[in-house]
């Protein structure tokens, strides 16, 4: 029985008791995930934020065996991708342009780019490549970054990124494919304008 296994049934038998150890367990990933389809660290927090809570009133409605029965991982990403996809769709009716990706979060650098020997030569240019990551990413339709987010970033298997999206498998992987093309793209058109500006 693997981690999650276990604190579903723990759920099942407690909610009220075990639920801070649902949250210790996945909040950093479902921030995570926020941030990279919001681009914005207060959205992401909030948008994570009400995953669990969306996650709790679910799941109090829900009988014993169905909260043992959940696959974690999965079924919060759905939430907390939902909530994303409302928050997208509200910037849109207003008007906002979509964020970028390279503030930092809570702790200042959600990405973890540093090591404690690292020199400040080495951290910042650790931080300006997750930036230019983040940008990237940014610049993807937001069906495949979802689907790369959640397979590259967040490790799921593609069947739990399919479960996730509501989505068949298959589609899964072409918009994973298509999404990791198009970055190679962006890749290969930076590398060809980079010797351009230096001889400009």
């Amino acid at each position: 029985m693997d981690h999650d296994d276990r604190l579903a049934a723990d759920l099942a038998r407690d909610l009220d008791a075990t639920f801070e150890r649902l949250v210790i367990a996945h909040q950093d990933r479902l921030y995570t995930i926020a941030l990279r389809m919001l681009g914005d660290p207060r959205d992401a927090e909030e948008a994570a934020q009400d995953a669990f809570v969306r996650a709790y009133r679910a799941m109090a409605g829900y009988d014993a065996g169905r909260i043992r029965d959940l696959r974690l991982r999965g079924w919060l990403a759905t939430i907390v991708l939902n909530l994303c996809r409302s928050r997208v769709g509200r910037r849109a009716a207003r008007g906002q342009a979509p964020l970028s990706l390279d503030a930092p979060g809570p702790t200042g650098d959600p990405m973890d780019v540093a090591t404690p020997a690292a020199g400040p030569g080495t951290v910042a240019e650790r931080h300006a490549e997750r930036d230019r990551w983040s940008i990237r990413l940014a610049t993807l339709p937001p069906a495949q970054r979802a689907a790369v987010v959640l397979r590259h970033i967040d490790g799921l298997t593609y069947p739990e990124v399919a479960a996730a999206l509501g989505r068949p498998e298959g589609t899964v992987k072409a918009q994973v494919h298509r999404g990791l093309a198009a970055l190679r793209t962006t890749l290969a058109t930076e590398a060809h304008r980079e010797p351009e500006e230096m001889t400009a």
